[in-house]
């Protein structure tokens, strides 16, 4: 009989605020973490240094760096520091600096990347989803196109599709490899249509996950979004997706059942967001297994996953879908 691995692998797909946040919990657990992240922003900081330098969006990488870094506390603030001064520096993280000066000294983007995992001393691999700059369009309902990740929530449209350019985007070998050896894939949380989606729209990258034998969850939204969800259901979430990929793919979805308090809703309400509302019939219909908790919390008065409690989740998961596989040998 083979031996039972000893840490089982977990890949997930994701960008924006959401992906940093589940890391933080999970990065605890003695489990192999490949984060593939998102490189189609190009607002604030990330769009004006792909701009001038030519090289992927820094952003959503740096966020995900920090949250799987093992380093003081003031470290991690440093590199998480926004620049508030009024010349050229105001608006840019030094993280991002640091990674476009490292991508420059390296003369490769992921290179570079890797190089900052040793210098944080990151808990994980980080890996873009491609190792080129891509930009995200939008296909409105009217027909109209927008172009760029961070126009399309403000184009005040319901969105019927998004899709890539250029044509020739490839995915890492690494990632392809990362993707075909992990037992659980994990996708979200974050904005569906400019976090998720721009990762799972590489070609050969969505391919890839559309085969993989791994038990593939899907970390469904807390709250809609105005610009790309509003008034979606969780199903929508699923629908959307499956309507990008070309088919079903997904085994189970992760959603809060836990009324988010009325105060909390009155303040987001102000931004034409509301909870996500667990439609378990349709998910049901999907073939989908639900999984169901109370899985928010706040920081700073800002609704968020619950990092503990989602990573305990997940972490059950994997050991439930790894023990399977080596009862199956």
């Amino acid at each position: 009989m083979p031996n039972k691995p000893e840490r089982p692998r977990i890949a997930i797909i994701g960008g924006g605020t959401g992906l940093p946040v589940l890391l933080r919990g999970l990065k605890k657990y003695p489990v192999d973490i490949t984060a593939i992240v998102t490189v189609a922003d190009d607002g604030g900081s990330s769009g004006r240094l792909r701009n001038e330098l030519d090289i992927p969006a820094p952003g959503d990488i740096r966020n995900v760096l920090a949250a799987l870094s093992d380093v003081e506390p003031l470290v991690e603030q440093m590199f998480q520091h926004r620049f508030a001064s009024s010349n050229e520096l105001t608006g840019h993280s030094l993280g991002n600096l640091i990674i476009a000066a490292m991508t420059s000294i390296t003369g490769d983007f992921v290179h570079a990347i890797q190089e900052m995992c040793k210098v944080l001393n990151v808990r994980g691999k980080v890996l873009p989803s491609a190792n080129q700059s891509v930009i995200l369009h939008a296909e409105m309902d009217d027909g109209s196109i927008v172009t760029g990740e961070s126009k399309i929530p403000n184009a005040g449209k319901m969105i019927k599709r998004v899709f890539l350019s250029p044509d020739n985007i490839m995915p890492l070998h690494e990632t392809i490899q990362e993707i075909r050896q992990a037992d659980l894939i994990v996708i979200g949380p974050g904005s569906l249509y400019t976090s998720i989606l721009p990762n799972l729209l590489v070609p050969n990258l969505g391919a890839e996950i559309r085969s993989s034998k791994a038990k593939k969850v899907y970390i469904c939204n807390l709250m809609t979004q105005a610009g790309e969800t509003l008034d979606y259901t969780a199903s929508d979430h699923v629908k959307a997706i499956y309507g990008h990929m070309g088919r079903e793919f997904i085994s189970s979805i992760l959603v809060n059942n836990e009324p988010i308090p009325y105060a909390v809703q009155q303040r987001y309400k102000e931004e034409y967001a509301q909870p996500v509302q667990f439609d378990i019939k349709s998910l049901s219909a999907l073939g989908l297994e639900i999984v169901e908790d109370k899985i928010y919390s706040f920081d700073k008065h800002v609704i968020r996953h619950d990092t503990e409690k989602v990573a305990h989740i997940l972490y059950n998961m994997l050991l439930d879908e790894t023990n399977r596989r080596f009862i199956r040998r």
